[in-house]
């Protein structure tokens, strides 16, 4: 099996395991203070307008967003996931669509692009590209907003410190291998950087960090925006 085909069945058993874990997602949370300013931020970011959210999972962030977008279009390859976020928030002013991001091309362009706790899970090989459709969904004067986190554990690290593939379990024990890249605020802000990017990348508490900002050559966007 070549280096595509490898990588294609990791994302493959990454899918599966979102799909698995649906049900149990609210109770594997982190344990670690800091989250509350992952949502004050995103609030001072004030995402209005026409928002898509990728990965959007069982709608954790959905609902914040609602608070300032207009309309919501929420991705996710997962249909347990979709389920739960819908049956979280409603339809209304949500469009959801189920869709691997991977493969996904958007039908039209948004305002802000948010993806919460989703960037990690990116491999390195697929990391431009990815940020390449977030180019090809924004408006020309488009923002992004996104959160996350470092964390990962001991007996995740099945291939070792240095291997971007961990293994998390459900709660019966079965086990799924996963990618859970480690990024660091400053090293992801100038990597960012180097494919077009103007993103400041913000540390908060525990392992927990949250990016904002727009494409290179469009004015300051960062600051918050009126309904």
């Amino acid at each position: 099996m070549g280096d595509g085909d490898q990588l294609a069945a990791l994302l493959d058993e990454q899918a599966a395991f979102y799909q698995a874990v649906a049900a149990e997602y609210d109770d594997h949370a982190l344990p670690f203070a800091g989250g509350g300013e992952l949502a004050a931020a995103l609030d001072a970011f004030r995402p209005t307008g026409s928002v898509l959210e990728l990965a959007c999972g069982p709608g954790t962030w959905t609902g914040q967003l609602l608070r300032h977008a207009t309309d919501v279009t929420a991705v996710d390859a997962s249909a347990g996931m979709l389920g739960i976020a819908a049956a979280r928030v409603g339809r209304q002013r949500v469009r959801f669509v189920q869709a691997d991001v991977f493969g996904w091309r958007p039908d039209r362009r948004y305002d802000v692009v948010f993806f919460g706790f989703w960037l990690s899970h990116v491999p390195a090989e697929r990391f431009a590209s990815f940020w390449s459709l977030v180019a090809d969904c924004l408006q020309p004067d488009g923002r992004v907003f996104f959160v996350d986190d470092w964390h990962r554990t001991e007996e995740e690290l099945i291939e070792g410190e240095g291997s971007a593939v961990i293994q998390r379990r459900l709660t019966d024990g079965t086990a799924y291998r996963i990618v859970k890249v480690p990024h660091r605020p400053e090293a992801l802000e100038r990597q960012l950087d180097r494919i077009g990017w103007r993103i400041k990348v913000q540390p908060t508490g525990g392992p927990f960090y949250w990016g904002s900002g727009c494409a290179k050559g469009l004015p300051d966007l960062d600051s918050p925006r009126g309904t």
